[in-house]
């Protein structure tokens, strides 16, 4: 594991590997992610961020585990963020949580709307953008590095693409150290998500998300969820394997793998992998990857 700043780490050559994690609901989902991160080990991470639940719902257990992968585990923790349910009082509170237990990054984002409702609906008193719990953080933290989310699709609620470059140039001008983007299958839009980012002003490194593909049903609500299209010739692997869940996941990997590939060969800053708390397809692909000449062993 790497534990350079990641600031510094950024402006390495060497390809950034981080992987993301979610708070536990049970003993058992505890224990899975538990093993995970000791498995995990094995591979050169920069750092691990781990999500923050709809409405703040998951707080204390994104406090609990994010301290236990640092100072159990070793890694460089980047917990989210999110200004859904929380007066900016509250905000502080939580900034000022995670700076006392010594994380020094953080993913900054406005959130999506606790279950069962549709549209945003900010704290009365609290932020109701991503730029501003940018602009928060850098004002009371500002040794804090911030990362942001980025759609290479467009975010869901944007309505064109040149809107959305300009709500992330607010992010990143309100002090985003680094952008990580939202899973996708073909790495075209990352490509022109990255042009358009620099040639809109973003200069700030753009970290390429993957998330390999292990049941078609979860990739279609994943998908639907963040705005992502699925590639026809993904889907039709996908349906042709029919209810093979081997088959279905040897697809995903071969397809993740070929993307990641692909993506460092190009030069992508690294790589952020959504492993919903399974450290068996992350270790296969890094490790090929490694063979390949792409991370350190």
């Amino acid at each position: 594991m790497n534990k350079l700043p990641i600031a510094e780490r950024l402006t390495r050559p060497e390809p950034i590997l981080s992987v993301e994690f979610f708070p536990p609901k049970s003993d058992a989902a505890a224990e899975s992610l538990l093993k995970s991160a000791e498995d995990l080990k094995v591979l050169p991470i920069d750092f691990v961020s781990i999500t923050y639940g709809a409405g703040g719902s998951t707080r204390s257990r994104t406090l609990k585990y994010a301290r236990q992968l640092s100072e159990e585990f070793g890694y460089e923790v980047m917990p989210h963020l999110t200004c859904v349910g929380h007066s900016k009082a509250q905000l502080l509170e939580i900034i000022a949580e995670f700076k006392s237990a010594g994380l020094s990054k953080i993913m900054a984002l406005r959130g999506d709307p606790p279950k069962g409702e549709t549209d945003f609906k900010p704290h009365p008193d609290g932020l109701s953008h991503a730029n501003e719990l940018v602009h928060l953080i850098q004002e009371v933290y500002p040794e804090c590095a911030i990362g942001v989310a980025g759609y290479p699709e467009k975010h869901p609620e944007a309505p064109s693409p040149e809107i959305d470059l300009l709500n992330l140039k607010q992010k990143v001008n309100a002090g985003a150290t680094f952008i990580t983007t939202q899973l996708f299958y073909d790495n075209g839009h990352y490509y022109r998500f990255v042009e358009n980012c620099q040639n809109g002003g973003i200069k700030v490194p753009v970290l390429p998300g993957l998330m390999s593909v292990t049941s078609r049903q979860q990739a279609i609500r994943f998908c639907e969820m963040c705005g992502t299209a699925i590639p026809k010739e993904l889907d039709d692997e996908l349906i042709a394997a029919g209810d093979s869940a081997e088959a279905v996941e040897k697809i995903g990997f071969e397809w993740t793998y070929r993307q990641a590939k692909d993506l460092l060969e190009k030069h992508a800053p690294g790589l952020h992998l959504y492993i919903l708390n399974k450290s068996g397809p992350a270790i296969e692909l890094v490790h090929r990857l490694q063979s390949d000449g792409y991370f350190k062993s």
